[in-house]
């Protein structure tokens, strides 16, 4: 990287853009922060940046944050929701504090097809690529985030990153020993009627090192608590611990040097939720606070509150423990991470990242568990397939000769209810080495090479349950139920190796006294998925009964028509350019373009569900999603004004949507070629010294090319009242051409205004979402023939959220590193549908939301010594 100062004076100070002078990286890898080469403009002392935000002078679309947006927000807030001021991103959090998830699109593109990266080292799962915003790094820690809006860079190890990439820098450990504390409460401004807490307090600490050996070796060290109650629900609370520590060795004096650090985060969190189905559409702001079904407190037993109970058992359960909001989500994740750069001659340098990365964690509910065996006289866990239980998809555990409920008879028929949540453990190696040559000034080179290798193991063992319906366990793998057989049965029992080896190269070129700069790359990835099934396939949806493991054999025998288990192995290669230039038109003013190929392989999920159909039957193949990706930017800098404008456009085949329910389990459907276009804008300006603005705009469309085949249209069903479904030749099609993509709004709009008054500054900042629909046929709410209201989906209203912050810093107490912040967001309490689930005709009587944000206020004191 190189810094460029225009204008130097002694008595300027460089606090605003300070973000972005510690370390070369606007890339993800070291290696392509290296070559990347980005130059900063320093003028007068101060970067080319409004409040915390600037743009690159890169041939592909990027934007920049620094610390001085990142410490403005809430303490404790997921950096995905901090990035809400970029154009093209929307965030919605489930609750006000960034600890409960939240959904996250870039251009209209879920977190799937994002790639989030950790110093360079990718977080997406391994096997469903989804990102989990409540587990991300301490905001006190980020240095700068980077957002690449479209495209990756050629080094990136992502088989999946078709919309973009986030990525997350640390800050480099001090030179001087320092301490800082951070302590927070707030509270959700309005509340139910139950005086339930709400409250939230957070406690973050940070040592400094230093220098503390002769070559320079310094490090940090951190921890943080938080815990707040439910947002909504009368019933839940969420707490979050979060260690890291860095260690520094600089090299020499050309910027080499050798960084290693740690990540552990453990999140035990209910589940919040908010109303079902269509009450999401009509509910008002009043009525947003709830009780959980089933009354608090209450008490597990036989089936005291089951109506309509037909004796299926002796003994059986009620529903005490079942409730959305009884159930948790806990996870254990953690990383160690280098990251090096080396000159090996003045023209030639190499740089290496690698991580190992460790999850445990889980999601989902109850079931029953039997003493006893199914109609076929089997142990395992059965999918509604008994006729005298449910015939939805409920998950039933059959035991044998074992005695759930400690009544000392064995294999009774008595069934308890049981917790039964989706298990997942991973553990991943990834390795990126970039080699770079500088032929001259003007001309460099760079080869690299991706390793990423995950094993993701996933089960769903049952545990047993307090009376009052806690877990014993929130991770039941630790302590499982075991069968007559002495086995651990699950509903779900499979082992994958995600591998990926990818090569790339690079070239850049600068022309014309570098008034072009040109880059030209290729990215080569070759993925494989290796795939054990270990449960019996029963049909063309993928749906499984996972047999006990002595019994598969006579079951299969009985069942001819199911499947497995199986062994099976799928490979995605592709070679991918990646382009672009920027021509400088002006000292200010730039033009820059780039051209990028993605692809995005199918997730564990689309795969496992191809194994009823035999490897060389075309059924059981999933083909990837690729894309053609263009931008066009034109960009003016200067100390006073920093403005940009982006057209975009992607191309998309076999575009794929993935729809999760509140169990976690997903479905893939492939909607065919996409289009997808638009304009980001962004506008800052620092009028007067004390005055920073700061606005964006972005416009999104989408449009679905064909209509989609599926099983049936019925003639009663809302979407065929709605025309939203058509028979054609004896097949069934729903009416998807021309329709916007589910979950993208068309407008994101919004700014931010800071004022510095001596020690005090105010910030406000608002955004703008526009409105967005459940499914991907834009159903809505029609009128009947018959006069009444139906429902072939939901058109989410638009919504505005403003917040504000103000900061006093202790300076004139004598306490120069300390400051009291106070935060509020949602200042005028908008009501509003944030995250939810949505499929391609996804009716609101059966879609879930999570309500966005109530007003909350908090309060912030650092200390610093």
């Amino acid at each position: 990287m190189k810094l460029t100062s225009l204008l130097s004076s002694a008595t300027s100070t460089i606090a605003v853009g300070a973000a972005f002078l510690a370390v070369p990286a606007f890339a993800q890898s070291t290696g392509s922060a290296d070559f990347d080469g980005d130059t900063i403009i320093v003028t007068g002392g101060r970067v080319n940046q409004t409040i915390g935000v600037r743009t690159p002078d890169s041939p592909k679309a990027k934007v920049e944050i620094g610390q001085e947006l990142i410490s403005a927000q809430r303490a404790g807030q997921s950096v995905n929701e901090i990035i809400n001021m970029v154009p093209g991103v929307s965030f919605t959090n489930n609750d006000p504090w960034g600890s409960s998830g939240g959904s996250f699109t870039i251009r209209g593109f879920d977190s799937t097809r994002i790639s989030q990266t950790f110093d360079g080292i990718p977080l997406n799962d391994s096997g469903n690529y989804a990102i989990y915003s409540n587990q991300q790094v301490d905001a006190e820690l980020i240095e700068r985030v980077n957002v690449n809006l479209g495209s990756t860079d050629v080094d990136s190890p992502t088989p999946a990153a078709v919309g973009g990439t986030v990525n997350i820098n640390t800050k480099v450990p001090d030179d001087q020993f320092g301490v800082m504390t951070s302590m927070s409460y707030g509270d959700i401004a309005a509340k139910g009627s139950g005086g339930e807490d709400r409250s939230f307090q957070r406690f973050f600490a940070k040592v400094e090192t230093g220098e503390f050996t002769s070559i320079g070796t310094k490090a940090w060290f951190s921890g943080s608590y938080a815990r707040n109650g439910a947002t909504f629900a009368n019933y839940g609370k969420v707490e979050k611990k979060q260690f890291n520590a860095k260690i520094y060795q600089p090299i020499g004096v050309d910027g080499d040097f050798i960084s290693i650090a740690g990540h552990y985060n453990v999140n035990r969190n209910n589940f919040g939720g908010s109303p079902l189905s269509a009450q999401a559409i009509t509910l008002d702001k009043s009525e947003r606070f709830y009780d959980v079904a089933g009354g608090i407190p209450c008490t597990t037993g036989p089936n005291s509150d089951t109506p309509g109970y037909t004796g299926a058992f002796p003994d059986a359960p009620n529903g005490c423990g079942s409730s959305f909001e009884r159930r948790y989500n806990p996870s254990n994740t953690g990383n160690i991470r280098l990251n090096s750069l080396f000159h090996l001659t003045d023209k030639l340098t190499f740089s290496v990242d690698a991580a190992y990365q460790t999850v445990k964690a889980n999601g989902g509910g109850t079931s029953v568990g039997i003493e006893g065996y199914n109609s076929q006289g089997y142990t395992g866990v059965f999918f509604g397939s008994e006729p005298t239980l449910s015939s939805s998809r409920a998950a039933y555990y059959y035991y044998g000769n074992v005695d759930l409920n400690g009544d000392g008879v064995t294999g009774s028929g008595d069934a308890v209810r049981i917790l039964t949540p989706s298990q997942t453990n991973t553990r991943r190696f990834i390795a990126i080495a970039n080699l770079a040559y500088e032929m001259d000034e003007n001309n460099s080179v760079r080869l690299s090479y991706s390793f990423d290798r995950a094993r993701h193991r996933q089960t769903g063992p049952g545990g047993f349950l307090k009376t009052n319906g806690e877990p014993f366990d929130v991770f039941p793998i630790n302590d499982p139920i075991l069968d007559e057989y002495g086995n651990r049965i699950d509903k779900r029992d499979r082992l994958s190796y995600a591998t990926l080896n990818q090569v790339s190269g690079e070239y850049r070129g600068k022309f014309f006294d570098e008034a072009l700069t040109v880059l030209l790359g290729v990215r080569a990835p070759f993925f494989s998925r290796e795939l054990n099934q270990n449960c019996v396939t029963t049909d063309a949806s993928g749906n499984v009964n996972c047999v006990g493991a002595s019994e598969v054999p006579a079951y299969l025998a009985a069942n001819p028509s199911a499947v497995g288990p199986l062994k099976r192995t799928v490979r995605y290669d592709k070679v991918l350019p990646n382009v672009g230039a920027v021509f400088k038109l002006t000292p200010e003013l730039s033009l820059a373009g780039s051209y990028a190929k993605n692809i995005s392989s199918p997730s564990t999920d689309a795969l496992y569900g191809t194994f009823f159909y035999a490897p060389n039957d075309p059924l059981a193949r999933r083909n990837p999603e690729t894309s053609d990706s263009f931008d066009l930017s034109l960009r003016y800098s200067t100390p006073v004004v920093q403005a940009s404008i982006v057209g975009w456009y992607s191309k998309y085949k076999n575009r794929i949507v993935t729809a999760t329910d509140i169990d976690g389990n997903s479905t893939d459907t492939n909607l065919g070629p996409v289009k997808k276009y638009g304009v980001d804008a962004s506008l800052g300006i620092n009028p007067i010294q004390p005055l920073s603005l700061y606005a964006f705009a972005s416009y999104i469309k989408s449009e679905i090319q064909n209509d989609i085949l599926v099983g049936s249209c019925s003639a009663t069903s809302d979407i065929a009242l709605d025309n939203l479904c058509y028979v054609q030749d004896g097949n069934a099609y729903l009416r998807t051409s021309g329709k916007r993509e589910r979950g993208a709004p068309e407008w994101l709009v919004g700014g931010r205004a800071e004022l510095t008054l001596g020690d005090f500054q105010i910030g406000a900042q608002a955004k703008y979402t526009g409105d967005r629909f459940l499914n991907d046929i834009n159903g809505d709410r029609f009128t009947r023939p018959n006069g009444t209201t139906g429902y072939s989906g939901a058109k989410f209203k638009s919504y505005t959220v403003v917040d504000m912050n103000v900061r006093y810093k202790l300076q004139s107490l004598g306490l120069a590193n300390s400051e009291v912040q106070l935060n509020v967001t949602n200042l005028f309490d908008k009501f509003y549908v944030g995250s939810f689930s949505g499929a391609v005709a996804q009716s609101a009587s059966s879609a879930f939301v999570n309500f966005g944000s109530p007003r909350a206020v908090s309060a912030t004191l650092v200390m610093g010594f």
